[in-house]
């Protein structure tokens, strides 16, 4: 019977979470540590890279880590923003947050009403006069700067933050019943936490394709994976794995 859940993951910080009504309706323990964490490459690292952010005009971000990071920088490096320069965000979401460091009525904002990559870059496409910069993460693909290509827009990647493993306190105990995991990197990192794992009846389970194919290559059993066409989320999948299993 599963009893106690390690998420990993922050914990909510609203208690309207999905995750508290799941250990409400199951009467399980869910207990919250991401095996990742993302860190701020320094002013230091940043410049090795030969990037002028002040010769773009516009920058597109496609996460909160990203913006974070990019101002963090920007104040580290002692460089004042320009008050015209244009953001490009994956999701309304995302342009939204931007407000935490800029007037966003001051500034021109853009974004697709899918949250979409592919038609973010054709609202870019629009803006061809533009000079992009696209700070990322140390793990990314090709994917973004081939879909910038291919519409000949003039843009610079360049890496602002990476991922690290986030050790799991030696003090406690790691007794779970089912691990759930989101990424890669955060089986990467169990793995390097927990070098000796041997899964035995501990269930594991996973958000995405790739995130359920570095499972199976850690050699680990599959038990549930998310997202589903009954549940797209991973809460939803693991209320319904619950009520299976306490049929």
């Amino acid at each position: 019977m599963i009893k106690k859940i390690l998420v990993s993951q922050p914990k909510p910080s609203s208690e309207k979470s999905p995750y508290f009504e799941i250990e409400k309706k199951h009467g399980v323990e869910l207990v919250f540590h991401p095996f990742i964490k993302v860190e701020c490459l320094s002013a230091r690292e940043f410049r090795q890279q030969k990037v002028q952010i002040l010769d773009h005009t516009a920058v597109v971000f496609n996460s909160r880590h990203a913006i974070d990071h990019f101002f963090n920088l920007c104040k580290e490096m002692r460089i004042t923003v320009p008050e015209d320069m244009k953001y490009f965000g994956i999701s309304e979401a995302i342009a939204l947050y931007i407000q935490k460091y800029v007037q966003y009525r001051k500034r021109k904002v853009f974004f697709p009403v899918s949250g979409k990559l592919p038609d973010l870059i054709q609202i870019m496409a629009k803006h061809k006069s533009e000079n992009y910069l696209f700070p990322l993460s140390d793990v990314h693909t090709d994917e973004i700067h081939l879909m910038l290509e291919s519409k000949k827009l003039k843009h610079t990647q360049c890496v602002m933050y990476r991922t690290v493993s986030n050790e799991y306190p030696a003090s406690e105990p790691f007794d779970f019943d089912m691990i759930v995991l989101f990424t890669p990197a955060g089986v990467e990192s169990l793995q390097k936490n927990f070098p000796d794992f041997v899964q035995g009846d501990v269930r594991i389970a996973c958000f995405g394709k790739t995130t359920a194919k570095a499972v199976e290559e850690a050699g680990w059993r599959l038990d549930l994976e998310a997202p589903s066409v009954k549940a797209p989320s991973m809460t939803g999948s693991l209320d319904l794995y619950l009520e299976e299993q306490n049929k």
